[in-house]
């Protein structure tokens, strides 16, 4: 599996048991909606800043967002 799609899986498993939106977690990583999306679904690679921001605002290790599930 490609390191872009686990990373959208485990932001996608961990978005939705905090029982949050895409856009509600797009909005708490200060992440446009629709980028947010485009990487949650990894049509884009995700960037190491984007990464930190994510996990930031699921309150979770950065390295937790590239572990295979």
């Amino acid at each position: 599996m490609k390191l872009r799609v686990r990373v959208g899986l485990n932001i996608q498993e961990l978005r939705r048991d905090r029982g949050l939106s895409q856009e509600a977690l797009a909005h708490a990583a200060e992440i446009n909606r629709g980028y947010f999306g485009k990487l949650e679904n990894a049509k884009y690679a995700v960037s190491v800043d984007m990464l930190e921001k994510i996990a930031e605002a699921l309150d979770v290790d950065p390295s937790a967002l590239l572990k295979p599930r």
